[in-house]
């Protein structure tokens, strides 16, 4: 049972500390309010964390949908001691004013990233994916919906290969077939891949046509501004006929990023590999003399919207991570402290030439 769920040898060397303590392993299917529902040894059970596991651990260190965990039958439901290691992790900043990290999913071989292809395809947010997949660990895929809708297919494709540098790009239409073929090579048995996109990308029409049932529900687009409503209210791993697996996820318009630096340099080493470049070590890519950066955007090898997104993205982690680290905010204050010394000085110098002039 649990093989069919992706239980593997080196799940089973992580867990050997837990049998010898006489708990069971299970894969947590759906994660909720009250609990969990998960896949053990003899079938599907509810179940309920430990409150020593919630005493002792924050929300980013307690199961999450995907994740294998280790624990007993108490009362009819499988109660959770232990979490075992995560091969990957989807983490993002939770929402609310409490902000925190929130693992989206756990233990995902690949990442399909859902767009559609409407008025809604945007590369900013498929740039933002595809930073927070590669920090987590799973291998990227693009899968752009609707292309029985689309008026020119091979442009949209073209677009988002640009800024995808590698990770395959697929049109797919889940009501003609079109593309599914393709996209199920990436879903082997036993290998987990998670939905990833906003409301109305289609992801839950998707996992149907994979499913070759429905599933899960659906729900339709706005006409006014072809953006769907949320369908999927919680996070599922579903166990496809062909024997890959699928983790559906809400539709998520904006995905919070959460330390994902390495991911950000992977998604963009085309900008990082230009700024290497610059004839400064400190080029701040402005008006700086040998900018790189710069010379390309004005040449038109680097689109100032990619730039743009870049700068969004890296000020977003340091805002984060100042706000974890009050020696990184004080660094920073003084940074800029120091910037705004010199641009005054700056200032004063070229008033008292103009004076002297």
């Amino acid at each position: 049972m649990l093989t069919s769920y992706g239980w593997s040898e080196k799940l089973q060397d992580d867990f050997a500390p837990y049998a010898a303590e006489g708990l069971a392993p299970a894969r947590i299917l759906i994660q909720h309010r009250g609990g969990y529902r998960l896949i053990t040894e003899t079938g599907e059970t509810d179940g309920l964390a430990s409150g020593r596991l919630l005493k002792t651990t924050s929300e980013a260190e307690r199961p999450a949908t995907g994740d294998w965990v280790a624990g007993e039958v108490r009362d009819d439901q499988f109660l959770v001691h232990h979490l075992l290691p995560r091969s990957t992790a989807f983490i993002r900043k939770a929402s609310g004013s409490r902000g925190g990290a929130q693992v989206v999913a756990a233990n995902a071989d690949v990442a399909l990233l859902v767009a559609s292809l409407n008025s809604d395809l945007n590369l900013r947010r498929l740039e933002r994916y595809l930073a927070t997949t590669y920090e987590s660990g799973a291998q990227p895929v693009i899968v752009l919906t609707k292309a029985d809708l689309a008026t020119d297919v091979d442009e949209a494709v073209a677009e988002v290969e640009a800024i995808a540098f590698g990770a395959p790009v697929l049109a797919i239409s889940s009501k003609t077939g079109q593309g599914l073929d393709a996209l199920r090579e990436h879903l082997q048995p036993g290998r987990t891949a998670v939905l990833l996109g906003s409301s109305g990308a289609g992801k839950s029409t998707l996992l149907n046509a994979l499913a070759g049932e429905e599933r899960m529900d659906t729900g339709a687009i706005r006409e006014a501004d072809e953006r769907g409503r949320h369908t999927t209210t919680h996070r599922e791993l579903v166990l496809m006929p062909y024997g890959g697996l699928i983790l559906d996820t809400p539709g998520m318009r904006e995905l919070g990023m959460w330390d994902s630096s390495g991911g950000v340099s992977t998604a963009f080493e085309d900008v990082e590999d230009l700024a290497a470049q610059c004839k400064f070590s400190d080029c701040q890519h402005g008006n700086e003399p040998g900018c790189a950066i710069q010379a390309a955007i004005a040449s038109g090898d680097l689109p100032e919207e990619r730039w743009e997104a870049y700068r969004k993205l890296r000020a977003e982690l340091a805002f984060e991570k100042r706000k974890e680290d009050p020696h990184a905010a004080l660094v920073n204050k003084r940074l800029w402290i120091t910037r705004h010394k010199a641009g005054r000085a700056q200032m004063k110098a070229k008033r008292r030439g103009i004076d002297e002039g």
